[in-house]
């Protein structure tokens, strides 16, 4: 039996900052069988800057809907990190961190892709590219992949990837986002 799922994607207003806190736990990577982190993580300083005060002037998000529960069920959104907030998918000054994650029960549905094409497309008018972080055990790290991210250097055990704005698959992305070798 296959799931039909009815979704909408909508900005992200200041009134979701509760489930971006939430989403910022989901994105974090947790292998198969290990104990997930405490739920207090995403209020560490690492983490935080992902989504503390949001609604600065360069933060550009979007949340999915469930339009039968009215439920956000995933969210995509971009933070300016710079200087002393640089975030674990730094890569220059000019360039914002991506997170993204969608609910548990919603995962494996299209909605992450969803999420990062709408994004994708609206960053293009904002950044000249999009940066993230992902461990290379991750099964996003396809999808990023997929959507024309390309590594471009290493954080701890992370991998840093960029995709330029105006990128299609298979573009070199190297040009506009040089590894920093910083993290």
């Amino acid at each position: 039996m296959t799931l039909s799922l009815n979704y909408g994607i909508r900005p992200i207003t200041l009134a979701d900052e509760p489930f971006l806190w939430e989403m910022l736990y989901q994105a974090i990577y947790v292998p198969e069988g290990a104990t997930p982190p405490s739920r207090d993580i995403p209020h560490h300083p690492e983490l935080r800057r992902y989504v503390q005060h949001w609604g600065q002037p360069h933060d550009i998000g979007i949340v999915a809907i469930d339009r039968k529960s009215t439920k956000p069920i995933g969210a995509a959104w971009l933070r300016l990190l710079r200087g002393e907030n640089k975030g674990y998918g730094y890569v220059d000054e000019a360039t914002p961190e991506l997170t993204v994650a969608v609910v548990p029960a919603y995962r494996s549905l299209g909605v992450g892709t969803t999420l990062l094409s709408h994004l994708l497309t609206r960053a293009r008018a904002h950044y000249p590219a999009v940066s993230l972080s992902v461990s290379p055990e991750n099964p996003a790290l396809r999808l990023y992949q997929r959507l024309g991210f390309d590594v471009v250097g290493t954080c701890g055990t992370s991998l840093t990837m960029c995709r330029k704005s105006s990128d299609k698959p298979g573009g070199d992305p190297h040009t506009l986002c040089p590894a920093t070798g910083e993290g």
